[in-house]
This record gives C-alpha cells, structure tokens and sequence, in this order.
C-alpha cells in the first residue's frame, strides 16, 4: 500500500497546487496565505504540536466578506480530495476497502467453489438464473451539483492523461488542462439556487448510466463470461442478466407531493429516450461496421435480395429508432395528450402508428445479425460491439430503467374510505383488518367496475387514481414494484391490487409491502403468511413475492444495533414462511449510504444476510452520494457490478453459517439493551429534543437545496416525523454521529463486564452478520469527534443543556476504547484507505466546522434580514464541504 499511498498523495498535491494558483489568480496573495496558515495550523493541531486555539484565532480574524471565499476554499479541497481518491480506486479497482490482497472478486470466488466441490456447471446455471436489481433513489444525499460532479469527471479523465504521460511537454499539457478545469470549478456556485425537481433527479440518474454504465455493464459482462469460460463454463447466454437496474427517482411519491402522476409519465418518456438515443448511437455505429456481405439464409430471407445485408436491417432499425426519438420527444414537450382525460398516452395498443421500438423487437434484429455472423464464420465480429449491445439491451432494454413505483399505505386508505363512503356501504378507515380484507377480496373478484365513470373525489384521491392509470396504460417491462411505505396489514396489499384493477391493470404487477419499524419487522412474517394464504392472492402474485425491509426508519425508531438484529430475525423468519408456501422470496434491501441508513461495503453486507434468505435473488437500493462513489465511473462501476455479483452467488451456493444458540442469546440481550438505551434517550429525556437543534443544524438544513422532497413527512412534526436523511445529515455534520451508535455503547460494555468477551470475539470471526455490524461500527467511530463535537456545544447549546452533551461524548469515548479490546487490534485495521483518507480530510475539515459553528451562532441570533443571503450561502458551503470530506451524508 505504500506505493500506493505516494501516488495518491502526489496527486492531492498536484491538484491542491493547482487549486492554490486559481485562487490567488481571483483573490491575490494575501488571500491564499491566509488559506495556508488555517491548512498548517489545523494540521499542527491534529498533530498535536499547535493548540486548537491557535486555529480558532485565526479564523475569527477572518473578515466577514472572506467567510464565504475561505469556507469555498476548504471545500474544494476536500471535492478535489475525492477526485484523486475516486481516480486511485477506479486504477486500482477499489471500489470497497479492504486489506491488500483480501478484495472480493468473481476469479477469486470461483477457485473457492472449486475447493469445496461446487462445479462450474453449477456455477454457469446459478448465474443464469441469478436476479439482483439495484435500484436507484432519488434519496437527497449527494450534496454536489450535477454540473460540478461533470467537472470533477474531467478531472479524473485528466488524472488518467496524467499517469500515462511519458515527457515533460506530455505531462505540462496535462497539468495545464487539469488548472482549467479546477478554475472550471472553483468559479462555479457549489450550491444549487433552488430545490432540483423530481425530473431533475431523474436526469441525474440517468447520466450516471449514460457517462458510465453504459460503457461498464458490456465490459463487465464480457470479463465475466471470460473468467467462466476459462473455468470450464461456456458464456452466458445474451438474453441474460445477473445484474439490472431500477429507479425510483419520479416514482417515489412517499410524503414527496412534487412527485405527481404526470411527473411519473414524464420520467417513463424520459427514460425511454434517452435508452432510445444510446441504442441509436449503438446502432449507427454497427450499421457502420458490418458492411460484410456473406450472409445466412434467416437474414436474407428478412431484409431480401441486395448488398450488404446488415446495413439494410440495420438501417432500418436506426430509422425506427430515429421516429421514436421524435415520438417521444413530442411526448415530453406535451405536444401529444389526451385532452378529454388530461392523462398523456404512452401505450402502443393505443395508436398503431406509433414508431415505439420495443425491446423485443429490437432484440430479434440484433440477434439475427449475431447468429448471421456466427454462422458465416465471423463469430469475432460478432462477438464485438454487437455483443455489447445485445449485452446493453438484457440489461437496459428500451426503457433504460424499469420505474418503481412508492406510495404511502394511508393514502391508499383514504381512496377506499373516500369510495366506501360515496357508495353509502361505510368508512373504509373505521372497518378491521377482516372487515378490509372481505370487502377487497369481494370487489377484486367482482367483473363491475368499482369506481363510477364521473366521480368528484378529492384532489388527493385523484392523484392516486391518476398514478394507478399510469401504471395501467404502460408496458409492463418499463415498471418495477409498487412499493408501499408504512405497511402493516394484508390489507394495505390488497388495497393496492384493487385501486390498480379499478384503473384498468390487466395483468399483475409485483405489490412490495415496506416494513420498516421495528414493531413492523417484528409482525412482517405474520402479515406476509396471512397474505399467502388469501387464493385470489396467491394467483395474482404467481409464485413470488418481494418484501422491502427498511434500514433507515427502524434504526431512527430503534437505535441501529436493535433494528440489525429486528431486519436479521424478520429476514429469517420471512424466509421460512415463503418456504413452507412454496413461494419464491425476494428481499428488497432499503439500505443508504451511511451505517445509520444499512450502510457498508456491498460484499460484506450481504454475505451477512441470513442463510437461505438471498437464494440468487435480491435487491437493493443505491442511494444520494453512493451512485456517484460506486456508478460513478466506468472502472468503479464495473468492479462494483462484480462484487455484487460475486456476493450474491457466494451467499447462494456457500451460505453463511446459521448462528448458534449462545450468539442468538448474546445478540438478544444486546439488542434489549441497546434498544432501551437508545429509546431512554431519544424518546424519554425530556430536553434532548431541545439539545439537539441546538446542537446540529437539523433546523438550518431545511434551506440546504438537496433533494425535491421535504425534510419532513408533516410539515408540523417533531423529531418522530423527522425522515431519516436530515436525522442522521444533522449529527454526522457535528461528528457525533450518534444514530449509529447510541445503545451499541452501553450493550457491548455490559457484555464486556459480564465477561462474554470470548463470546463476542467467536461472533466476529465465525458470524459474518456480526462481523458485518463491528466493521460497521468501527468506521462511524473513526469519523467521529469528540473535540469537535464538544466545540459545537460550547457555542450553540444553552449552559444548562450541556450536560446531555458531556454524558453522550464520555459514552462515546468509552465505545472508543472498548471497541478495540474486543476486536483485539486497532480501529480499521483492516481498512487502511479509509483510516487514511480521515486522517487526510481531518486539516480540511476543521477549519469548515469551526466556521460552521460560527456561522450557526450567527444565523441564529438577531441580525440584518440582509446579511442573510450571504450567510446562509456560507452556511450551505461549510455543510457541503463537510458531507464531501466525510464522503457520506444521509
């Protein structure tokens, strides 16, 4: 690692010189050497050989017009700082830490399957069959803009120019590109002006797989079918997938009103647009290479008697392709509606002269090519860019992503007690679960429409009703789920099959009931085996059922150790039952990016996941920041696509090991006790509420423009209506990070003193779901400062609440030093990139916190309402910088 380390740090020097000359250039000498004393003196401090007040004086004599330049200064560094580590892991394939020469991979794992004698046919048909979907959240924590986040890829390319150039004229051209585009940045607003639109982070997401999973999915595939031919297997077959993607961003309408059902249309276009431009450009550029003329029997008889046979299919599927482009750009502009009904069209049934490409088609034109080259003895031409493309549609399809759909279960609810109490028969909201279930069960059956023709409902219920047509009048292959937040009954999945049939489905649709407290998890199986047992469901589901268990809420609800091992014991127990019905099981994983949310390396947690419970079938969300860190460019996203892949197969051919009775007991116990832990603070002190807006800038975040949704589900809630991103933004921004750890510090001490020790050393060594947990805990620890914590306290918190804060950073400290006792070895260890990356970040972030602090005084107490625009930017500068040194936020 050392050698690597020196590349690394030759490059955060390369770019920070540069960045040195861009702000001199705008603000003159003197303004850089100011920058240079507060960067030497905050790493003294961490050194220990200057005193934090040094550091402080230095910044309080910073003048107010210069807060804002120096709090960007700051910034950039750290976003720099991140380009040059993203552009190390992607050249080194890195896209997780570990300890040298322990990473992950397919190669590696396929010598271990070989060891305990799983054949590689075994292999090569698990893979076939393997279905792991990673879905794409518009979940607000990626705090850079999108124009930046293009800026820094540039960066990176430049950063690639650079490691090959072999002369000083190569290398001074490199260097001189890399200071235009770090003045690129530094004179671009890092903030956002306004709020992005749900379209808006749909266009996000769809760039990510335009810049860059586009080029990593065929190249990924292409090593994965040469690692399986090398073992014995043959490639996998091109209509397969181990590996595709879904979205929620346009789709997630959960406590989101700017996520409508027009918006929803809107992104379904989108989406089918931007899949149709690539796969046109894929297309021109066959077109323009397979200009051989031999030919079998199937294409000739297809496109006729002429030359160049290949041109002329392809030919005209680019101009289908073309005709679609112009279809549905028409559509997104809103130049073709249905008045009458105010619902766009998007259904090829509808209208016949619509030049739609479906992914069908458009696979049996390629495909015929392919076996036309084969046959002809071309295979390495077919075997090329043809491949890829065919590669890209099994994965992509015509629709780039299929859209999810999520949607509170109250709001299904009040349609139904809105249609109950129209129709003269009651109130849905009043009847029981039996009442519901007879009256669902009776009208799913019923051939008469439920809902009447013209019917004055409220705004609310039509917007629900609007969505379910959506849904009704799309192509099924360009959905996902319908997701439904704050499940708990059968009913809620019922409710939704109804309100879809009433709107004209006619075919099914995967219903995903979200469990997410801990009281949730806990009756989850009991909800899914009532479920099964109802026929008509059983239809309709066909075999298969998909439960989403939700990270964020329950540990909000829980603390994070309790909520681990509620998502553990709920995961199992759904899985027997979908065993003892003969159901195939898919969990829907809602993790994000920091441990608060289920966070962690990608391989670790799922090999954690209770035994039987990933059977080649699973899903996960990628979330805010964590798309751009692992999708971001094509080398991270190909190695990331491996490591997924390669988990899910280790989980399902070589499970984990069940735990044994003696770790069930321990975890209980913690569990019980971290759980009373936490709730004892977060629930039941009465001044913690006030202790912590008075600690974090929860109540200044609200202005940060990151996401289309609310920071709140109720606009007049306290911290139980608080969503999870802004609770856990809010504590790591004062690295106290204390979702992530509150209730773990108290469980493992008492364990500790009853000497289970050796119990829980046995847990992370044989236990991969424990393992998974300590690792977990141990980053948060690391991140976390107590010294900076406490800073925030003395100069926001009121004198008679600070006593919470004294309390919550000694039992912070004493999780510190008992974590290492029971790992028996140093915190990260076995993550050297990430211990150092902190150790790096830690003089560039000290200064933003230290003005973050003063800055929230300021914002907080009676001042010139025209100071504020000013001050708030600063404000929203000094958290942005603070989530990119941190490199997670929510």
């Amino acid at each position: 690692m050392d050698d690597f380390d020196a590349s690394l740090r030759e490059q955060v020097r390369v770019l920070g010189d540069r960045l040195g000359n861009i702000m001199q250039a705008d603000l003159g000498a003197p303004f850089l050497q100011t920058i240079e004393r507060i960067r030497t003196l905050a790493k003294e401090v961490r050194q220990g050989k200057a005193d934090a007040s040094a550091l402080h004086d230095e910044l309080n004599a910073v003048p107010d017009h210069e807060l804002l330049p120096v709090a960007r200064a700051f910034n950039q560094f750290l976003n720099l700082t991140n380009s040059a580590e993203q552009h190390f892991r992607a050249r080194k394939r890195m896209v997780e830490d570990y300890r040298q020469g322990q990473q992950p991979g397919f190669s590696r794992l396929l010598t271990e399957l070989s060891a305990r004698s799983v054949d590689i046919e075994t292999v090569w048909r698990t893979l076939c069959e393997q279905q792991v979907e990673l879905v794409l959240t518009a979940h607000p924590t990626e705090v850079t803009r999108r124009t930046l986040i293009q800026k820094y890829d540039n960066i990176d390319s430049m950063l690639g120019v650079l490691d090959g150039c072999e002369g000083p004229q190569q290398k001074g051209q490199a260097v001189r590109r890399l200071e235009e585009l770090i003045a690129q940045a530094w004179h671009t607003n890092e903030i956002r002006q306004q709020r992005p639109t749900p379209i808006d982070e749909a266009k996000w997401g769809f760039t990510v797989i335009e810049n860059s999973l586009w080029q990593a999915v065929p190249a990924f595939y292409r090593q994965l079918d040469e690692q399986l031919v090398a073992a014995g297997a043959r490639p996998l077959p091109l209509d397969v997938a181990p590996i595709q993607f879904a979205s929620w961003m346009g789709g997630d309408r959960d406590g989101n009103p700017r996520v409508t059902a027009k918006i929803t249309q809107q992104v379904l276009w989108l989406g089918r647009w931007v899949a149709a431009d690539l796969l046109h450009q894929d297309i021109d550029r066959l077109k323009s290479e397979l200009s051989m003329n031999h030919a079998s029997e199937a294409l000739r008889e297809r496109v006729g008697p002429g030359q160049e046979p290949y041109r002329m299919l392809l030919g005209e599927v680019r101009d289908r392709l073309r005709e679609t482009l112009s279809t549905l750009k028409a559509r997104i502009e809103g130049r073709t509606s249905d008045s009458a009904t105010d619902r766009f069209i998007d259904s090829v049934g509808q209208d016949d002269h619509v030049p739609l490409v479906s992914t069908q088609e458009l696979r049996e034109a390629l495909m015929l090519c392919y076996d036309s080259l084969s046959e002809c003895g071309m295979q390495v031409i077919a075997d090329g860019h043809l491949r890829d493309t065919l590669r890209r549609l099994s994965v992509f399809g015509t629709s780039l992503v299929r859209l999810d759909i999520r949607q509170e279960a109250p709001r299904h609810a009040q349609v139904l007690s809105e249609v109950t109490r129209y129709l003269g028969i009651g109130d849905y909201n009043e009847w029981d679960e039996a009442a519901r279930q007879a009256f669902l069960l009776r009208e799913l059956s019923n051939p008469r429409p439920l809902l009447p023709h013209h019917w004055p409902c409220s705004e609310e219920t039509r917007e629900v009703l609007d969505t379910c047509y959506v849904i009704a009048e799309e192509e099924a292959n360009a959905l996902g789920a319908y997701v439904i937040s704050m499940a708990g009954q059968s009913s809620d999945v019922l409710a939704v099959a109804l309100l879809l049939k009433s709107c004209g489905l006619e075919r099914s649709m995967r219903i995903v009931p979200l469990f997410e407290t801990l009281d949730d998890l806990e009756r989850a199986p009991q909800v899914i085996e009532s479920l099964l047992s109802v026929p008509w469901y059983r239809g309709w589901c066909r075999g298969r059922q998909e439960v989403m268990i939700g990270y964020s809420d329950s540990s909000k609800d829980a603390g994070q150790l309790a909520a681990a091992w509620a998502q553990y014991r709920a995961q199992e127990a759904l899985a027997q039952v979908c065993r003892e019905q003969e159901i195939h099981l898919t969990l829907f994983h809602g993790r994000g990016g920091t441990v608060g949310r289920g966070g962690g390396p990608t391989h670790a947690a799922i090999l954690a996941q209770p035994p039987g419970s990933v059977s080649g079938r699973i899903r996960v969300t990628e979330q805010g920041e964590m798309i751009r860190f692992k999708f971001g460019l094509p080398a991270l996203a190909e190695r990331a696509l491996e490591v997924y892949t390669a988990a899910v197969l280790e989980a399902t051919l070589i499970p984990p090991p069940t735990p044994k009775p003696e770790w069930r007991a321990l975890m209980d116990q913690l569990a019980d006790t971290g759980l009373n832990s936490y709730r004892q603070l977060v629930r039941e002190t009465p001044d913690f509420v006030r202790y912590f807006r008075q600690q974090t800038p929860e109540q200044e975040l609200s202005k940060l423009p990151l996401g289309s949704r609310p920071a709140k589900r109720r606009a007049d809630g306290g911290v139980e209506s608080l969503r999870a991103i802004p609770w856990i933004f809010a504590w790591t921004q004062v690295r106290l990070m204390l979702p992530a750890w509150l209730g773990s510090d108290e469980a493992l001490a008492e364990a500790a003193e009853k000497g289970q020790l050796p119990v829980l050393r046995t847990m992370m060594s044989d236990w991969p779901f424990f393992a998974s947990y300590m690792n977990m805990l141990e980053m948060v620890l690391t991140k976390a400062d107590l010294r900076t914590a406490e800073a925030y306290e003395q100069r926001l918190v009121d004198s008679n609440l600070q006593h919470l804060g004294a309390q919550l950073r000694q039992r912070l400290n004493g999780l510190i030093e008992l974590v290492p006792t029971i790992r028996e070895q140093p915190l990260l260890a076995d993550m050297p990139l990430t211990r150092q990356a902190i150790k790096v970040r830690n003089p560039y972030l000290d200064p933003l916190h230290h003005l973050q602090v003063e800055l929230l005084a300021r914002a907080r107490q009676p001042h010139d309402e025209a100071d504020d625009s000013a001050l708030e930017r600063a404000l929203m500068v000094t958290m942005a910088g603070i989530a990119a040194g941190l490199r997670n936020t929510g």
